[in-house]
């Protein structure tokens, strides 16, 4: 007998097996990578406990793998941002303020400009040479990429991403890296980066006496550059969700510095240029959909940098809304990519920090206290003294500013404002990073091998590998 075949069915699997290339089993085709800067342990303890209680969870909570990241620099037992994200990115230990650059590279300090802003790349020939980031190497197999964050697009975390330079604030120069065939540009990222997202437009457009002070030096402005090369420039959360996805796309939504807090951004009224600006969320999920065109797949790093900030202000309030606006961030993405990926075989989700921070918990805390109130003895329900009789509160820094000379004693309504500034044990201008290791929770295709007690430039390798590199 003659066989016989559906040749509907034929013409399928032969247009399937053309419309995209196919991955290996347990290979990434995405990967998302996020990083909550400075999200030490005790801040996403007490995060967790700010929003949904002791026995709650938080979104990265529910990721399955779990590891143990050691922090330290080339040259810092503490690291700083710029080498500790450029270990992930790079597999490479390098020194403070270095990004994405050999370890033996000097952090030279930068100068300033015509106009007294600094940000002036004095970087000496042959101080250090680049080292490969994974995303350049995920550029090179025909992935989109994309970078985005609530902090300036030059900050160190970003720039760790598409820029190598011996110190993290010659920020202008950090700008001029990303625009293709521009003066300056990293040629290693070939057609330039598909996605961008953050704040500081300052760096890439010029120099205003009355509009922009804090602008370029050299006249460029790199946003009519960047458009020149096809890619669409927002500069407001109704921009960039009207942006087309079939093209490149930079949104940079504060004319200067960073990014509103998100207890700001979400106030009534919003502080600042908060009311036209995006939550991290909502930007993570128009960057998928912006890199998904792309059916090699993409990667994507997405940064609470703000987190960061606040705990280096003593702001533990402020700092915690921020962890949970992340979290917020990785749920959405979570979401969205089950989608079209329920199981998660082709995409790969990492959360991790850069380094850790001195917040600490105090006491012996009543279960239920709000976690930023005053201590409450577990056994009793009344406040907790000091030796001296005097109340505390249970989150306090081991550095920083506010060392009263004599403590006083506090109560609720001064320290749930949103203002307030925990005590700190050692007075400094600015509260420090701490060195201790950080968590890294990972879940999806190739997350089985995150795991144990690894350096962070470990990270790098494993990133390569669920890539299929």
């Amino acid at each position: 007998m003659k066989p016989t075949f559906n040749r509907n069915i034929l013409a399928a699997v032969l247009a399937a097996s053309f419309a995209a290339p196919a991955f290996a089993a347990g290979e990434a085709k995405n990967i998302i990578f996020f990083l909550g800067d400075g999200m030490g342990p005790s801040t996403v303890t007490a995060s967790r406990i700010y929003k949904y209680g002791e026995a709650g969870s938080l979104n990265m909570d529910t990721l399955e793998r779990t590891a143990r990241i050691k922090t330290f620099s080339n040259d810092a037992q503490t690291t700083d941002s710029a080498p500790s994200m450029a270990a992930y990115m790079t597999g490479v230990k390098m020194n403070n303020e270095v990004i994405s650059m050999s370890p033996e590279t000097v952090a030279t300090p930068p100068g300033k400009d015509a106009n007294g802003n600094l940000g002036v790349n004095n970087c000496a020939a042959g101080n250090g040479t680049s080292v490969a980031t994974i995303l350049e190497l995920a550029k090179a197999k025909g992935k989109a990429v994309g970078s985005i964050t609530t902090t300036e697009l030059t900050h160190a975390t970003p720039a760790a991403t598409y820029s190598h330079i011996c110190n993290r604030n010659a920020q202008y120069h950090i700008a001029a890296q990303a625009v293709p065939g521009g003066v300056g540009y990293n040629t290693a990222l070939g057609d330039g980066v598909d996605v961008l997202m953050g704040g500081g437009r300052n760096h890439f457009v010029p120099f205003d006496a009355t509009t922009q002070k804090l602008g370029r030096a050299d006249g460029r402005n790199l946003l009519t550059e960047l458009a020149a090369k096809g890619y669409t420039v927002a500069a407001t959360k109704a921009d960039m969700l009207a942006a087309p996805n079939g093209k490149k796309f930079i949104g940079l939504y504060s004319s200067k510095s960073h990014l509103e807090y998100e207890l700001d951004r979400t106030a009534t009224p919003p502080v600042g240029e908060g009311a036209s600006q995006p939550s991290l969320a909502e930007m993570t999920t128009k960057a998928m959909d912006l890199l998904s065109q792309n059916s090699n797949g993409y990667f994507l790093m997405v940064e609470g940098g703000r987190i960061d900030h606040a705990l280096h202000g003593i702001n533990a309030k402020r700092a915690l809304v921020d962890t949970i606006a992340f979290d917020d961030a990785i749920k959405a993405a979570l979401d969205k990519a089950k989608l079209t990926d329920p199981t998660l075989a082709n995409t790969l989700i990492v959360v991790t920090a850069d380094h850790d921070h001195t917040l600490a918990f105090n006491g012996y805390g009543k279960r239920g206290n709000p976690i930023l109130d005053i201590n409450r003895d577990y056994k009793t329900g009344q406040p907790s003294k000091d030796a001296d009789g005097n109340t505390y509160t249970t989150l306090v820094f081991g550095n920083g500013p506010n060392r009263p000379d004599l403590r006083t004693n506090l109560d609720s309504a001064t320290v749930l404002a949103d203002n307030y500034l925990q005590e700190t044990g050692v007075r400094l201008a600015s509260e420090t990073h701490g060195g201790g290791d950080v968590k890294l929770l990972s879940t999806g295709a190739g997350s089985k091998t995150f795991k144990g007690t690894i350096d962070n430039t470990k990270v790098f390798g494993l990133l390569k590998t669920a890539f299929g590199f």
